[in-house]
């Protein structure tokens, strides 16, 4: 995927839900994966051109493992490169997750921990809109796996007001397919680098995404309609569409 074709998805999406208003701060949440890498890429590239005035500040939660710090530096340059400010919050998550607590399900814990530590690090930093990396296809999953393990159709918003932080979660590349971001990834050559913690593997994620594909490819289309009924789906908390 090309850049133009990344940005125009991005804006499109900003635009149709009003996640960007002037004079906003947004803090990018970098996890090194190739979602994250490519939404830093969108932000900063509709930041030249967008006619809302707005900053953009990348963080990324530094577990405590080992490889995370050599991992880092990569995405450090490509932020020097793109112009954008980078802050690395530090942490002990690994060691309270796997060490203290010996967590036999690490995944909510840390999730938990994690996201605590990012808000509080944007907060600080004095941003008001938090942006995070789902796609479309994270969409279609999270709505399957809310059908299959919580018998409700449900699938998190664009926006999302978190009123004990008093701020704002955006999802600007929520019209981009997962296909496409690693497309840009190749094209563009991002930073990734392999996620370190030893529970990462086979989740219920994972098996939607499968499972997504396979109706997909049994049914021509399917995907694209189950994403047409989210968009149109009424789902409580949704902004209306503009």
């Amino acid at each position: 995927m090309e850049l133009q074709r990344l940005l125009s998805l991005t804006r499109k999406a900003v635009d149709d839900y009003q996640m960007i208003q002037s004079g906003d701060k947004i803090a990018v949440g970098i996890s090194g994966g190739k979602d994250s890498l490519t939404m830093l890429y969108a932000l900063s590239g509709l930041k030249r051109f967008y006619p809302q005035s707005f900053d953009i500040h990348a963080i990324s939660v530094d577990l405590g493992f080992p490889e995370g710090k050599d991992g880092l530096k990569p995405v450090q340059a490509l932020c020097d490169s793109l112009g954008v400010l980078f802050t690395i919050v530090p942490s002990n998550i690994a060691e309270v997750v796997f060490d203290i607590r010996k967590e036999s399900n690490p995944c909510s814990l840390c999730a938990k921990l994690r996201t605590g530590a990012f808000n509080t690090a944007a907060k600080d930093l004095g941003c008001n809109k938090i942006a995070y990396a789902h796609h479309k296809n994270d969409l279609i999953e999270t709505m399957l796996m809310s059908l299959i393990y919580e018998g409700r159709f449900f699938c998190f918003s664009p926006v999302t007001y978190l009123d004990r932080m008093d701020m704002t979660v955006i999802r600007p590349i929520m019209y981009v397919e997962e296909a496409d971001v690693i497309g840009f990834k190749n094209k563009y050559q991002l930073p990734v680098f392999h996620n370190p913690c030893p529970a990462d593997g086979y989740t219920r994620r994972q098996y939607a995404k499968e499972l997504v594909a396979r109706l997909n490819k049994e049914n021509p289309g399917c995907s694209e309609r189950m994403f047409t009924a989210i968009l149109e789906g009424k789902i409580p908390g949704w902004p209306e569409k503009r």
